[in-house]
């Protein structure tokens, strides 16, 4: 019978450990998959790609013949000596002495990962995603998005959130409409989770400040470069605030921690994508009103959606906070309640408006949130008043009657956030395995 006692070590190297300046010339194993492969003769380059980059290796003419079909695709294992090489990636490789190959492709790779722009379309990227992500650039995308991620839990671990897990089969859709995917549940009726708006604000009666990270569902029949039909939803609810000013400082602050992460910990992604990422001291906020007058006033475009704003009104009113505040970011507030859920908390001095906002980013909304409805008695009345019925719906309304602290919070469309970090203009290329109204597979 055997013990397991724990994790084995490996005698192999990583990167991040051959670069270490002690282990020059000393002889070291390491591995990885074929990236390219370079012969020149008498010498041939095999560069290997591992989680960290790219680690060059040097086969004699003998050596390489004998290790077999090392070709790109291939993973292998290679001992030799280390030795700098300021040309090479990291500024060192390995001069192979054995090589055993671990697994083999099977044919010719479908597109040219080895190159530092591919090339392809991005439909012929997301055909063959498992084997574009590949290239250093696709996959090094994934890492910043991995930092947004990681940036944003451990933000609010800081100020005291418990995470929280939501189920995404439920009964009714936390926004009410159509968008929403219906299936079957053991014979019973059921729609996929459109947002976990609702057990958030349940759990906040639990434990005053909730954060989630999960899929999210939309059935929207639009098929555009801003729109995924299952998206990564970054959420947090807190109670005992003043306003929704709290929630939009929170964000503020969460935002700033994050961008600092990533220059701190993804410094080599950054460079590698040559993103700027943004400075945050503040972010300027606007009402909704305001904003649509300032955009037509501003840049002499008519205002024709009276409730919402148009995707060229958020472009222009990203490009008018960037030419006025230097702001990359803008929070719009006070939108009009025809265009917020039943639990949005009415603006008191005007219930035509709702105590919410957006967050645009480079001119897209990347965030919805605000304060809510608290009290079980108004919660009710606007219910009732949109004539709706408390169907599918009776858990959550029991957390209210059974009395709910003040409270807001937001949703964060991480992929939005990825596309507008990153400079891109597809939401699909921040997402890695995007499905749309016409996308299932891979």
């Amino acid at each position: 019978m055997m013990q397991i006692m724990g994790m084995r070590q490996k005698d192999t190297r990583s990167i991040g450990e051959l670069t270490a300046p002690e282990l020059e010339g000393e002889t070291v194993k390491a591995e990885g998959a074929v990236h390219r492969v370079r012969n020149m003769g008498e010498i041939v380059f095999v560069v290997l790609r591992q989680a960290e980059g790219l680690l060059q290796t040097v086969f004699d003419k003998k050596s390489f013949e004998e290790a077999g079909d090392v070709r790109e695709g291939c993973t292998i294992r290679v001992e030799g000596v280390l030795r700098r090489e300021e040309r090479a990636p990291h500024g060192v490789e390995i001069a192979v002495t054995a090589a055993e190959i671990l697994s083999v492709s099977a044919g010719p790779l479908p597109l040219p990962i080895d190159k530092w722009k591919m090339g392809a379309s991005l439909e012929a990227r997301l055909d063959h995603r498992a084997v574009s992500l590949r290239n250093v650039r696709e996959r090094a995308r994934f890492r910043i998005q991995e930092g947004i991620v990681r940036g944003f839990r451990d933000f609010l671990y800081s100020q005291g959130f418990t995470e929280i897990h939501t189920p995404k089969i439920g009964a009714k859709g936390a926004e009410g409409g159509a968008n929403i995917f219906k299936l079957s549940y053991f014979h019973r009726p059921a729609v996929l989770a459109q947002s976990p708006q609702f057990y958030k604000q349940m759990m906040v009666g639990v434990f005053d400040r909730v954060f989630e990270t999960g899929p999210v569902f939309r059935a929207e029949k639009h098929n555009t470069r801003r729109h995924l039909n299952e998206y990564t939803s970054l959420d947090f609810e807190m109670g005992y605030i003043d306003g929704m000013e709290d929630v939009m400082g929170m964000e503020t602050e969460m935002l700033r921690y994050v961008m600092g992460l990533l220059k701190r910990e993804y410094g080599r992604e950054v460079e590698l994508l040559g993103i700027g990422v943004p400075e945050i001291a503040s972010i300027p906020a606007l009402r909704f009103d305001e904003a649509k007058r300032l955009v037509s006033e501003t840049y002499g475009r008519p205002a024709r959606a009276p409730f919402d704003l148009e995707p060229e009104e958020e472009s222009l009113i990203g490009t008018y906070a960037k030419e006025k505040f230097g702001s990359d970011f803008v929070f719009i507030t006070h939108y009009p309640s025809k265009k917020r859920p039943f639990y949005a908390m009415d603006d008191p001095e005007d219930s035509r408006y709702t105590l919410s906002f957006d967050l645009l980013y480079k001119g897209l909304e990347i965030t919805t949130g605000g304060q809510r409805i608290h009290d079980y008695r108004m919660l009710m009345d606007k219910m009732e008043a949109r004539g709706m019925t408390d169907e599918g719906m009776e858990g959550y309304l029991e957390a209210f009657r059974c009395g709910m602290p003040p409270h807001g919070g937001l949703g964060i469309g991480l992929e939005r956030l990825t596309v507008q970090l990153l400079g891109e203009d597809n939401v699909r290329e921040g997402c890695l395995f995007p499905r749309d109204m016409g996308r299932l597979t891979p």
